[in-house]
């Protein structure tokens, strides 16, 4: 890969700060100076250093990150904003992409990656993944509502959804739940909500597996995940 491109993934500064970080001498190549970003190096095989420390290459990168409404689960959009132009230019060198998707309107936890086959396994149908979400509804949701969700209510084209839990927060003519599902079909619980004759209002994910959105990360802001978080989404 580009020594840039590698000093940038590692928290070296944007392209632009690491051109003139090669320019002062102090990044070598298995002890010699290097100073075009251009220049194509194996980190697996050599030797890095910046100031005389060894650069430790990490090959793959987790966020998580709060996505806010208006801005679309996608890599590129010509007309929309979309979840990477959220993130800064040193991380964008990545590669990376969402995890799944969550609705324009749609707020919360997004998971944003570069490692294929991460996102492929949480994404598996098979592995049985459940996400956490928390909306608002036009409606009084009821114990009904509850049981029908457990025992999966069937949408508008016949398909019939795998077993939800439904937790009803509030009642009334506006309601405040909680739903867990370990699905992901195209608007999946607006359409379930639809099918119980209700609507939802706001939506927000607020979970993905065991591991609960950082309630200290504002709307448009992310962060890396732990090694110990890592793990958590494949549990619950």
């Amino acid at each position: 890969m580009r020594l840039d491109k590698l000093l940038a993934n590692m928290g070296h500064g944007s392209r632009k700060e690491v051109k003139k970080l090669l320019k002062t001498g102090v990044v070598r190549i298995d002890g010699v100076p290097a100073k075009d970003g251009k220049e194509q190096v194996d980190p697996e095989k050599q030797e890095v250093s910046v100031f005389g420390e060894v650069v430790l290459y990490k090959p793959f990168l987790y966020l998580m990150l709060n996505k806010p409404q208006g801005v679309i689960s996608a890599t590129e959009d010509e007309q929309h904003r979309t979840v990477l132009d959220l993130l800064d230019e040193g991380t964008l060198m990545y590669d990376l992409f969402p995890v799944g998707r969550l609705d324009k309107d749609t707020e919360g936890f997004l998971l944003i990656t570069n490692d294929g086959q991460f996102s492929h396994s949480l994404m598996s149908p098979k592995k049985h993944v459940k996400k956490t979400y928390y909306a608002i509804i036009a409606g009084e949701v009821t114990d009904e509502d509850v049981q029908a969700f457990s025992d999966g209510v069937t949408l508008e084209d016949g398909y019939v959804t795998k077993p939800g839990e439904l937790r009803i927060l509030s009642k009334g003519t506006i309601s405040e739940i909680e739903l867990e599902i370990t699905e992901g079909k195209y608007h999946q619980v607006k359409r379930m909500f639809e099918a119980v004759d209700k609507k939802v209002t706001f939506l927000k994910r607020i979970a993905i597996g065991g591991l609960v959105l950082d309630s200290t990360l504002k709307k448009g802001e992310y962060r890396e995940l732990t090694v110990a978080e890592h793990s958590l989404l494949f549990e619950g």
